[in-house]
């Protein structure tokens, strides 16, 4: 009998902490790859700005088809590590190398040649990355089957990727890109950024080994697929029958609309911090660590809040407050409402507006999560198999899809307005920041008010949630009393039974 086939007791403190402090990997390799990326080889290296979005949409594109794969296999993984931490401690090591190649091109390339290295090397920094997400990500349903458990463990998740993304800032704008008279915009300081990714390269080893060691006694009590062999269509008829789920596929368009917006912003952010607001590197830093504030915040009042009206009012009502305070600054100042660059007036309202909006879209992004992990045991009951990875792995694939077309967004949006490249702040014409902006704000906007809109058709309700859990329970019941009966093996597929531990 699994762990999540039973009345499992809460997790400890220290179970929620290891196993949250995995994902500040994932923080610090978004930081600079969400965050810096198109500035680095657009700005520093010369790349135009539409080669460096094809090359950084490619590998979103690549990476949401390459998740669901990694997630089926070690679904149906069998080894005396479990289903997870094979894979786990498999990926510290390629994710460094292929990491700090991705930060040192070599002189001397075209253009095409250098989005041949970049578009190599991010796929394989993400490739390689996702060998321990997938995987880490899909323990948590097992490791917390209560209905809010789970949420708490989550928040434990998304508190130290905010803590990972704070580190990753503080080692940027705090010291290798920090300000210096010479270059006070210290983010386009190109002697900085190698340095900057073999430390990261360097933490994120230890991040994940230290994780996924700290949670390698939980596998024995954690499912064992049955042993079995499946043919190609076999396959293919299972995965449709996970995915076809209801209650996944509005998560999953709902993740398509997220991952819009986060193209946008991902992209576009370091360009507004950088030439719409002027902020040297000394300023990013105090932004950048503003989560450091609103993510406790957002992971405290978000099972709170879920507790008082539910999961999915919580995550429809959350991004669309945090979006209209994110964008508010921006919509000021193209009204003449905001104070100039330069002032202190204008950073603290900027941290201030970070902290609020950062709250809200730490809080939404948990619940979204929980409300997915939720759809795993409906799924058991209608399909007889335990399929975490799998559905949280598609869950990325289509919102993968579309943040990595709209990743193209960014770099198509700088040459229509015409950025120049290596541009230098306070240089460019006021009216390209201006059009940039026109057409960010309504585009973000929608797409949030879409994924909260979304979520009206999602149906997994506390009580509903319990009714599954109650149905796997007396399943294994029933499966086990057959078996002690006539100690034939279970049939595959046969709901809640797990195979013996190997």
């Amino acid at each position: 009998m699994t762990q999540t086939e039973t009345a499992a007791p809460r997790l400890s403190f220290p179970v929620k902490l290891i196993y949250g402090l995995g994902s500040i990997a994932y923080g610090l390799k978004n930081q600079l790859i969400a965050s810096l990326l198109l500035l680095y080889y657009n700005q520093l290296m010369g790349v135009p700005a539409h080669i460096v979005s094809l090359a950084l949409s490619a590998s979103m594109i690549l990476d949401a088809f390459w998740d669901p794969a990694v997630g089926y296999f070690s679904d149906g993984l069998r080894s005396r590590w479990g289903r997870r931490h094979p894979l786990m401690y498999f990926s510290a090591i390629p994710f460094a190398i292929s990491f700090v190649l991705l930060w040192h091109p070599p002189e001397g390339l075209s253009d095409w040649q250098m989005f041949g290295w970049l578009l190599t090397f991010v796929i394989l920094s993400r490739a390689t990355i996702s060998l321990y997400e997938v995987p880490s990500s899909a323990l948590a349903p097992e490791l917390a089957p209560d209905y809010h458990d789970r949420t708490v463990l989550l928040s434990y998740r998304y508190l130290f990727g905010t803590i990972g993304g704070a580190l990753s800032a503080i080692m940027a704008y705090g010291w290798f890109l920090r300000s210096t008279p010479e270059q006070p915009m210290g983010q386009l300081n190109e002697a900085g950024y190698s340095p900057y990714a073999i430390t990261v390269a360097l933490i994120t080893i230890v991040v994940i080994i230290f994780s996924a060691a700290g949670t390698h006694h939980t596998i024995p009590r954690l499912h064992v697929p049955p042993k079995r062999r499946a043919s190609p269509a076999e396959i293919f008829r299972e995965m449709f029958a996970t995915l076809s789920n209801r209650n996944f596929l509005v998560i999953l368009i709902a993740g398509a609309f997220s991952g819009i917006m986060l193209g946008m912003v991902s992209g576009l952010h370091i360009y507004f911090s950088t030439y719409f607001w002027e902020l040297p590197s000394s300023s990013l830093l105090i932004i950048v660590l503003a989560p450091l504030i609103s993510s406790p915040i957002g992971a405290i009042l978000a099972p709170k809040i879920s507790r008082r009206i539910g999961k999915k009012p919580t995550a429809m009502l959350l991004p669309a407050i945090g979006i209209t305070i994110s964008i508010a600054p921006i919509v000021l100042r193209l009204m003449g409402l905001m104070p100039p660059n330069g002032t202190d007036i204008l950073l603290w309202i900027l941290v201030v507006d970070r902290i609020l909006a950062s709250a809200c879209h730490t809080g939404a992004a948990i619940m979204l999560t929980s409300m997915l992990a939720d759809t795993v045991e409906e799924s058991q009951v209608k399909t007889g198999r335990r399929s975490e990875a799998l559905l949280l792995s598609a869950d990325n694939t289509l919102q993968r899809l579309a943040q990595g077309l709209s990743v193209i967004i960014p770099g198509v949006l700088l040459t229509v307005v015409g950025f120049p490249e290596k541009a230098k702040p306070g240089s460019i014409d006021p009216q390209i920041l201006t059009n940039l902006a026109y057409i960010y704000v309504p585009v973000v906007y929608v797409a949030v008010l879409a994924m909260a809109g979304m979520l009206v058709f999602y149906r997994i309700s506390k009580e509903a949630h319990e009714q599954n859990l109650a149905k796997l329970r007396e399943a294994t019941a029933t499966a086990e009393a057959i078996v002690e009966a006539d100690p034939l093996p279970s049939p595959a597929g046969t709901i809640g039974v797990q195979s013996r531990p190997i």
